[in-house]
């Protein structure tokens, strides 16, 4: 496969991928790690709280979509890393058992001026689960290589 350019890309393309199966035990894991607020890592204090059950962490929620952009995008592209994201919103929880799918669509390219051999890719991305509810939004900043400066 072909690497993907700054130029290759344009506002309104879209990509669709998934699923990605989220178990109880990755849930536990994470938050037990990172994140041990009692609805995350105890079944007895989540299914007494406003969630009325386990759920994932929000930030475990977004290294999820993380590896699924790398396993199914990043890692074709001139990437570039990214400076930043803006308005991340965790909008359902996610659950175990749950099935996430990922749609990008491009809101936005522009190339550098300071830095003409890179571009910058602005993306509005939905996290979907089983039920095609939205789980999670949030606009990236993507910087890609050009072809040429």
């Amino acid at each position: 496969m072909s690497t993907i350019y700054f130029e290759d890309i344009g506002v309104g393309d879209k990509t669709v991928f998934g699923e990605k199966k989220v178990t109880l035990e990755e849930i536990l894991k994470f938050a037990r790690k990172y994140d041990p607020q009692p609805f995350h890592v105890d079944e007895k204090a989540a299914n007494d709280s406003i969630y009325g059950g386990l759920i994932a962490s929000g930030w475990h929620t977004g290294g999820m979509l993380m590896r699924m952009m790398v396993d199914n995008m990043v890692n074709q592209r001139a990437g570039l890393g990214s400076p930043g994201f803006d308005d991340l919103r965790w909008i359902l929880p996610v659950r175990p058992g749950d099935v996430l799918r990922f749609e990008s669509t491009v809101i936005e390219t522009r190339r550098s001026t300071s830095r003409p051999e890179m571009g910058v890719i602005r993306a509005q991305i939905f996290l979907f689960n089983q039920n095609d509810e939205k789980v999670l939004s949030v606009k990236t900043i993507g910087m890609m290589k050009t072809r040429s400066a």
